[in-house]
């Protein structure tokens, strides 16, 4: 076994697919180094594990431990519709129960509503020993969500104009009205170490959201505000040596 610290060369790669309660397909990446721990990298909304951002994330981290990352469904190559944070803890059980047993330690790093996914799991799940919460909203319904601050070079262009930006992009969408679970009313019942990442200037979900958690939060806790920073993934497109240097130093002492 590798120890994390150790960076190995090259993984072997392993792709596939998982088969949740609720029969969706969900596809996986799995980079095996041959370490005892792993990190599962969640996604959030209109991006997949083939985002150029997360497979840079993956590589950064890869080697100090073995990455699993998956597509929920409505994404990338798994099946079926996004149904807005209602259904999508199935497809994150399914992960687990795959990935779980193989390893003796879990990481987890988490972005937007895959972090609000998540929060919802990890209130039941113990499976995971620790998570990094990037940019989650609080509560689905109280996203500010204002088009007018909508940061058209950053984000726009870079998603629909860039080469790169385009990567892994893409929604089916679900229906939106089904009952969801409220991370703020879920975060307390977890009982592992967490670490929330929010940007300052995130336009999409407002830094309170990650405030509000952290204060509800019980347990090792610590919230971390990049200062100018933007959304989820394009944090780590933005600010890569930080935010790498923030979830493995994270990793480090609590995996």
């Amino acid at each position: 076994m590798k120890t994390p610290g150790l960076k190995a060369a090259i993984p072997a790669v392993v792709s596939g697919t998982l088969t949740t309660v609720d029969h969706q397909k969900i596809s996986f990446q799995h980079f095996k180094y041959g370490c005892q721990a792993v990190i599962i990298i969640a996604h959030g909304y209109y991006n997949s594990k083939q985002c150029v951002v997360l497979q840079q994330l993956a590589q950064a981290l890869g080697g100090e431990y073995d990455i699993f990352m998956f597509d929920f469904r409505g994404h990338g190559k798994s099946s079926g519709m996004f149904t807005w944070t209602s259904r999508e803890g199935n497809d994150l059980r399914a992960v687990l129960d795959f990935i779980a047993p193989q390893y003796s330690k879990k990481g987890l790093i988490a972005f937007s509503l895959g972090a609000s996914i998540s929060i919802n799991v990890l209130a039941n799940d113990k499976r995971v020993d620790s998570f990094v919460c990037v940019s989650a909203p609080s509560d689905m319904s109280r996203i500010d969500y204002w088009v007018w601050s909508l940061d058209w070079k950053g984000d726009a262009a870079y998603t629909l104009l860039n080469s790169k930006g385009r990567i892994g992009k893409g929604v089916r969408p679900g229906p939106f009205w089904l009952a969801k679970g409220k991370p703020i009313d879920n975060v307390g019942k977890i009982t592992i170490p967490i670490m929330f990442i929010h940007g300052s200037r995130d336009w999409v979900i407002r830094p309170w959201h990650s405030e509000a958690l952290f204060q509800k939060a019980g347990g090792m806790k610590k919230i971390i505000s990049i200062k100018n920073g933007p959304h989820a993934e394009y944090l780590m497109r933005d600010y890569p040596e930080q935010f790498v240097a923030e979830a493995r130093n994270w990793f480090l002492d609590t995996l």
